[in-house]
């Protein structure tokens, strides 16, 4: 007889005021499994994790936990029964200690003051076996975000969990760094160790896993072993609908150069950094963690200062120390966390869309109300934004439809140059789709382009021309047509310079 699985959750159901998030949903997991979790933002992945994990209360259904029926009311009560939830969105303490965020909870006292040495000893051992080179006694913020991840699942360990719950746990992740993790998910596997994984990384679900559970609209759709599925099946069973292509991506006609730069040169981060970019052209800028690539479009973009070198647009060298002077000369940045940087989350989407051009809808202390409803109902109708008016607060919206707001912000100040930093994280493959078609025609409206992107896929699907950087250096050009896999992790890897290291004409 099969042993009964490590976890049963069935006829879950969750409403929320005017949304039913879930209907009678059924999912479980068994004990030394690897189940992703897949969907669509908005299918319901979230809220149902958040049910188990005692963030929310279930309006009907049951949850059976190592064999009895269960109800949490809290994470720590879930916590203490045996599940872990290492989140997208990090909930550590930036300026406590690794060790202090690990034991954070659960510290381990002599007589009567903490026995520091012991915890450290053991932060280290946990570090040790993800492969982490860092001193316990670090401060989380001076830790990288991948790095910050790491920590996180160190803590799982640390909790000895029955279920460790993974929400996109590669988002911020290097090749490396990735390797190493699913090393280590293994090793929780062969130790009984029952894990759900959620990721808009499909590849990843088909490499990891060995069931695949799909939810659509908050109902539970399939739930099959990995291996009977395949890509394709896969995404059709995720948006309910045929994608003809992942990346759909249209030729739009090359125009005059746009933008230069020149020499561009900051700190030990970006060093004699020269290139080109013409109008309806999509430069994808590709590279490992840390190689310079955000650092490149921030400084362009005037968020970071720069020591040497010049930028120029449309022929003439400009001065750009500041967002504002960037967004006078026409350039606008995506940035690659929207939710910190791109949008403000309490304000609703009629505020959010405006922010950028609010000083030129606002007299005095008056906005003009009927104009800023009028351009932000053109942006919602012409990019398909899913809100249920101007007033929904922005926070309650899916990841796709808020990177969709934050584009509608930049296309009101109307930029000639576009730069994408990282434009498809954390969303699912249904929205990706409608970024990129979004993103073909501003392309064919004569907009340029700049993609930074850690998908290689992503890079060689959407662009005309591929940039590598390695260590803040430019190691190579590909043309789209040239463009491969290996030569793009050639150049990021072993810093081999093309012929093309200079801008192309």
């Amino acid at each position: 007889m099969k042993p009964s699985p490590l976890l049963k959750m069935q006829h879950i159901t969750k409403r929320f005021p005017g949304v039913l998030a879930l209907s009678d949903v059924h999912f479980d997991v068994e004990s030394g499994e690897v189940h992703a979790l897949l969907g669509e933002n908005g299918a319901g992945k979230s809220t149902l994790m958040k049910i188990l994990s005692g963030v929310y209360q279930r309006d009907a259904g049951e949850i059976i936990f190592k064999g009895r029926s269960v109800d949490f009311a809290t994470p720590r009560q879930a916590q203490l029964a045996g599940i872990t939830t290492i989140y997208q969105e990090l909930n550590q303490i930036p300026y406590l200690s690794v060790t202090e965020n690990i034991f954070l909870g659960s510290e381990i006292e002599r007589g009567a003051f903490l026995d520091w040495r012991t915890m450290h000893r053991q932060a280290r051992e946990l570090l040790a076996r993800l492969h982490l080179d860092i001193d316990p006694r670090t401060p989380i913020a001076d830790l990288g975000v991948g790095q910050q991840q790491m920590v996180e699942v160190a803590k799982a360990l640390h909790h000895k969990a029955d279920l460790i719950i993974m929400d996109e746990p590669t988002s911020a992740l290097s090749i490396r760094e990735i390797d190493d993790l699913f090393a280590i998910i293994r090793q929780l596997k062969a130790d009984g160790v029952a894990l759900i994984y959620i990721s808009h990384h499909l590849d990843e679900a088909f490499e990891i896993s060995d069931r695949i559970t799909v939810l659509r609209d908050g109902r539970h759709i399939v739930t099959v072993p990995t291996d009977t599925l395949d890509m394709e099946r896969l995404i059709t069973l995720m948006v309910g609908r045929d994608l003809s292509e992942q990346f759909p991506k249209e030729p739009a006609p090359l125009g005059a150069e746009v933008l230069r730069v020149e020499h561009l040169t900051q700190g030990k981060r970006l060093k004699d950094i020269s290139f080109n970019l013409h109008a309806g052209e999509v430069l994808g800028v590709a590279g490992l963690i840390g190689a310079g690539r955000t650092e490149l479009v921030r400084a362009i973009f005037g968020a970071d200062p720069i020591d040497s070198g010049r930028i120029l647009i449309d022929g003439v060298p400009v001065t750009i120390r500041s967002p504002q002077d960037a967004i006078r000369h026409g350039i606008a940045l995506l940035t690659e966390d929207r939710k910190r940087q791109g949008l403000i989350l309490g304000m609703n989407v009629r505020e959010n869309t405006t922010l950028s051009i609010l000083g030129g809808l606002t007299q005095g202390i008056f906005t003009d109300r009927r104009k800023e409803s009028a351009i932000t109902q053109d942006f919602i109708d012409s990019m398909a934004i899913k809100t249920p008016d101007q007033d929904q607060i922005v926070s309650n919206l899916s990841g796709g439809t808020q990177q969709k707001v934050v584009l509608a912000k930049w296309m009101a100040t109307q930029p000639k140059i576009l730069i994408f930093d990282e434009p498809t994280r954390g969303i699912d493959v249904g929205a990706k789709v409608e970024i990129y078609k979004l993103m073909n025609t501003l392309a064919k409206q004569g907009v340029a382009i700049i993609m930074v992107s850690s998908e290689l896929p992503e890079i060689l699907g959407m662009s005309d021309r591929v940039m590598v950087i390695r260590e803040g250096r430019v190691t190579g050009f590909l043309n789209r047509e040239d463009a491969t896999q290996e030569k793009i992790i050639t150049y990021a890897t072993a810093g081999l310079d093309s012929p093309g290291g200079e801008p192309i004409p």
